[in-house]
This record gives C-alpha cells, sequence and structure tokens, in this order.
C-alpha cells in the first residue's frame, strides 16, 4: 500500500522532541548516541535478528527494489552501522566497490562483516563529505530518528543525488490502532530490553532498545517526514507501508535537476 501525504503540512528540523531522560542538548544527544552505539555494536546484530524474527535480511532487499536498486548503480547508505541495509546493497548492485557507507559511530561499522572492497566513512548526515550529483541511489535504513535537523540532511540527500537519482528511508512508526501501538510498545520496550539483559555482552544493550521505542514514540508523523522531502526539492515522494508499522520512504531527484 502506498500512502501520500493527504494533506500539505509544515517541513520539521528535528525528528522529535528533546529526550531528556538521556541527554539534555542537541550536543549532548550526539555525543549520547555515539558513545551508546560504540558500546553495543557487538550485540547489535544478535539483537534485531532476534527482534526481526530473522526476516531483517529479506525485507531489506524487497524495500530496496521497491525503490528502485538495480545492478550497477553508485550507493551510499547514510547511517550505515554494521551494515545491514549495505549487505543488501552489495549484492544488489553486483559490485560492492559500488557502496559506500557513512556513519557517526565508529565502533558500528568496525563490527560490520561488510566485504572489504566496500567504503566505509565516519560522518554525519547534515554534511555528506561528497560532491554534487555523485550517487546513482542514496538509503537510509532506521536512522532517521537519530538525525539532529531532517531538512538540512534531506537538502544534502537531494545534493549529492545524480539527476534522476533515487532515494529509499526505511524507519519503524507508530501503528494506527491503540492496541497496535501497546503491542509494539509492549515488545519493544519491555521484551527485548528484558531479554538483551540477559545474553548481551554489552550493559549498554538494554538502554539502547527502550531508547529506540521512546524515539519512535516521540518521532514526528510520516506526513510531516514526506513534506520535509518535497520541501528539499525531491520529486514522486511517497510512503510503502508493511504490516502496518514499517515505512519505506521513497523519492526521486528531478532528472532536470543540476
Amino acid at each position: 500500500m502506498k500512502t501520500p501525504s493527504p494533506t500539505p503540512v509544515s517541513p520539521v528540523h528535528a525528528p522529535h522532541i528533546p529526550l531528556t531522560d538521556y541527554y539534555k542538548t542537541e550536543e549532548d544527544r550526539q555525543a549520547y548516541l555515539r558513545q551508546i552505539f560504540d558500546n553495543t555494536a557487538e550485540d547489535y546484530d544478535r539483537i534485531e535478528a532476534m527482534l526481526a524474527w530473522g526476516t531483517g535480511p529479506n525485507y531489506r532487499r524487497q524495500a530496496l527494489v521497491r525503490a528502485g536498486l538495480t545492478k550497477g548503480m553508485k550507493v551510499l547508505d547514510v547511517g550505515v552501522g554494521t551494515g545491514l541495509v549495505a549487505a543488501q546493497e552489495c549484492m544488489l548492485t553486483g559490485d560492492p566497490a559500488l557502496v559506500t557507507g557513512i556513519d557517526p559511530s565508529p565502533g558500528m561499522m568496525a563490527a560490520s562483516k561488510l566485504p572489504k572492497t566496500m567504503v566505509l566513512i565516519e560522518g554525519r548526515a547534515e554534511s555528506l563529505p561528497f560532491p554534487d550529483n555523485h550517487f546513482d541511489f542514496l538509503s537510509m535504513g532506521y536512522a532517521l530518528r537519530h538525525i539532529g535537523d531532517l531538512t538540512v540532511a534531506f537538502t544534502e540527500f537531494e545534493r549529492v543525488l545524480k539527476p534522476g537519482g533515487r532515494l529509499c528511508i526505511l524507519e519503524i512508526t507508530q501503528a494506527k490502532s491503540h492496541f497496535g501501538r501497546w503491542l509494539l510498545k509492549g515488545y519493544m520496550r519491555g521484551l527485548i530490553p528484558l531479554i538483551t539483559a540477559f545474553i548481551s555482552k554489552q550493559k549498554d544493550t538494554a538502554t539502547i532498545w527502550r531508547y529506540f521505542w521512546d524515539s519512535i514514540e516521540a518521532c514526528v508523523p510520516p506526513a510531516q517526514v514526506i513534506d520535509t522531502l518535497n520541501a528539499a526539492g525531491l520529486t514522486q515522494v511517497k510512503r510503502h507501508l508493511s504490516i502496518g508499522i514499517f515505512s519505506e520512504y521513497q523519492a526521486i531527484k528531478d532528472d532536470q535537476s543540476r
């Protein structure tokens, strides 16, 4: 099901209000996230596989194909983390050397099991160290909530994409029904942190999964994400929704852009 924004809304900067249980300022947020991602990188893939019941690789691959990723494309994965999205891109493009990943957490990238020919760079979505019109495809998997300024980041995404280049942002969004929200919250903020407290190697692993839910719960609604993508100059912006919670934001850079 594809659901475009039904009514015009305002573009946004911060993806959610400050989560003061974890940090106080934007500077504190960046430092907090880098530290907790670095500290929990060793556990991340194992817990994610448990959370998604092993369905993650297939879903990511299908989402990338739906967004238009094909063989031979030059790809940037923003918020690459341990490479769960990038691993699928390496296979779909047919050449890992065509895929570049960028992330503010060196610990997460160090924990990845990506092909050696893929490029990994430390950096942030709001300041991409690449020239204009450089990539055919840009992805971001479950990192939208960790960006400081969506308007700045989406403008950067549009800048580094080639004319006609495609965008795919994967994110978990709240279910529409009260029961669905209750069920997902109980699973992500209750059950998963409880289990990780017993099986994880790092003490912060349970905390990061609670943080994930809190940022999902506080995140701006999909309509505002869509409007912010439009405001950045991207075209054909739409949202594909799977099982009520997995949002795929798709867009294309105007092929007349220079």
